[in-house]
């Protein structure tokens, strides 16, 4: 695949999302910041980290509206300018108060970008490009990770408030990249064929999915195929509003998987890592604040490669698979993770303080393989287009509450429960692996149409492929099997 400014723009968006949640873990190793504003803990250490993320659930009841109505580029770049005015408040910042005030700024502007990018790119990506594209999508939340990471590491000699100002205001520079960038994306074909545009989106397909060629077999079918679904949808659901995300068994079947996948991503243990590492660290004994800056960022580093990796293997492996081979392995890890944080908190042993370091990273090699591959991809790919933004924007809704709880509550729980906290988790991990055996629909090999139908019967798959083909002028139907020899044929030709 050609790597074009589409791309680029919606790793920006990701990498900028990922600075800004992951700055906080670094910050709070550095004694600049402790000293700027009082050494936070507890509920207002809580409070420092989850108010991005209220400021997030603030912005959820306006953001679908504003993506399906003005488009997603429109939201994206509204969103990554709010978040650049927001960064220079907070890197100008001279009290708590004003501190919170901007994060809470950053949050609200993060969701109209976050929540437009990842359909943006599932609906301009080739056909089969699709699932890795939004696989890596969500896996670059780790580049974002390691810039807090490094920066917040390379100023820690810093002997003034420049220190933490420094990756602040870092946070606002892929914002501004992206306000620049985003007016040389696409616009989403699906959702200019849902505007009436179709001869735009098909310029759309045209240009990126058959070199220009509008008479392209795939690129007649594709849209014909988005036309078929979007009126099939209209039909069926008849009311797109959000009561139509519990109508219908396949669609509160859709939104139960999609709320399961968000929840299990933030509750299954990363979130008292990925927040609090420096309170674990200390808690195991490790409290040179320069030692837990360089384990963050290898961490985040290593993590980043993992994912990549996974990223683009994901469409090779089932998302079952992937998802029961990813809770079963954070089940066995956490647990070591547990007994060896009781037993240094019971001998002092340094052997075992290290040993959680280590389990630390094989946790969340087992998380990485499934979580950021699927995180946006499979709750985008199981909802039909008219209810996919609304959808996806319940799915990040129930997200933000998961951070908002783990974020507030994981410093005040692991200070008064220590190493019997992790046993929690583990339960919570067990449920996620019953969970993810008894009910993940697996969607491997299919488009988004049809991996939407699938909730509806074999009846609703059927229609969408005979309008779709009827109108291509086409004689028969294209099977999936025939549809990806297609996309092969047609990505050798144009490389």
């Amino acid at each position: 695949m050609v790597l074009t400014v589409s791309y680029i723009s919606w790793v920006i968006d990701k990498l900028a999302i990922k600075h800004l949640g992951s700055m906080m873990n670094g910050l709070q190793s550095l004694t600049q910041w402790n000293q700027a504003f009082g050494s936070p803990a507890g509920g207002k250490l809580g409070l420092l980290n989850s108010i991005q993320n209220i400021g997030t659930l603030c912005a959820y009841p306006f953001a679908p509206y504003m993506s399906d109505g003005m488009g997603r580029r429109f939201s994206i770049a509204f969103g990554a300018s709010v978040m650049v005015v927001a960064t220079v408040i907070q890197t100008a910042s001279n009290s708590v108060q004003m501190f919170i005030g901007a994060r809470f700024l950053i949050g609200f502007g993060q969701t109209f970008a976050a929540s437009a990018a990842p359909l943006l790119v599932h609906e301009v990506a080739y056909p089969s490009h699709r699932s890795q594209a939004s696989s890596m999508y969500v896996s670059l939340w780790f580049l974002g990770s390691i810039v807090a990471a490094w920066s917040t590491y390379g100023t820690f000699t810093i002997q003034n408030s420049w220190a933490w100002r420094i990756p602040s205001a870092l946070q606002g520079v892929s914002s501004l990249i992206q306000v620049l960038l985003i007016r040389f994306v696409p616009e989403s074909p699906r959702w200019l064929v849902s505007k009436g545009k179709e001869e735009h989106a098909l310029q759309v397909l045209a240009y990126y999915h058959a070199n220009g060629n509008a008479q392209d077999p795939l690129v007649q079918y594709e849209l014909e195929e988005i036309k078929a679904a979007i009126a099939f949808d209209r039909e069926v659901a008849g009311n797109v509003g959000w009561l139509s995300l519990i109508k219908t068994p396949g669609n509160r079947k859709r939104l139960r998987l999609a709320i399961a996948i968000v929840v299990f991503s933030q509750w299954s243990g990363n979130g008292l890592i990925a927040y609090y590492l420096n309170k674990v660290l200390i808690a195991i004994g490790i409290t040179n604040p320069k030692t837990q800056l360089l384990l963050n960022g290898a961490l985040n580093t290593y993590n980043f490669f993992v994912t990549i990796t996974a990223g683009f293997n994901s469409t090779r492996v089932g998302r079952r698979p992937l998802l029961l081979t990813s809770c079963t392995g954070m089940v066995v890890f956490w647990t070591a993770q547990t007994i060896c944080f009781s037993i240094h908190q019971s001998t002092g042993s340094i052997a075992a303080g290290n040993a959680v370091v280590a389990f630390i990273f094989l946790f969340y090699t087992s998380y990485n393989i499934a979580f950021p591959p699927l995180l946006a991809s499979y709750p985008i790919e199981i909802f039909p287009y008219p209810l996919r933004a609304k959808g996806f924007m319940v799915a990040n809704f129930m997200m933000t509450l998961s951070l908002i709880f783990n974020q507030y509550v994981n410093p005040i729980a692991l200070e008064a429960l220590q190493w019997k906290y992790y046993l929690v988790y583990i339960a919570w991990l067990c449920f996620e692996l019953v969970f993810c055996y008894l009910f993940i629909v697996e969607t491997k090999n299919r488009t988004l149409e049809e991996t939407a139908a699938i909730f509806d019967g074999e009846e609703g798959m059927a229609q969408i492929h005979d309008k779709a083909a009827a109108h291509a002028g086409l004689t028969h139907r294209i099977s999936t099997e025939e549809k990806d020899m297609k996309s092969d044929f047609a990505v050798a030709m144009t490389d």
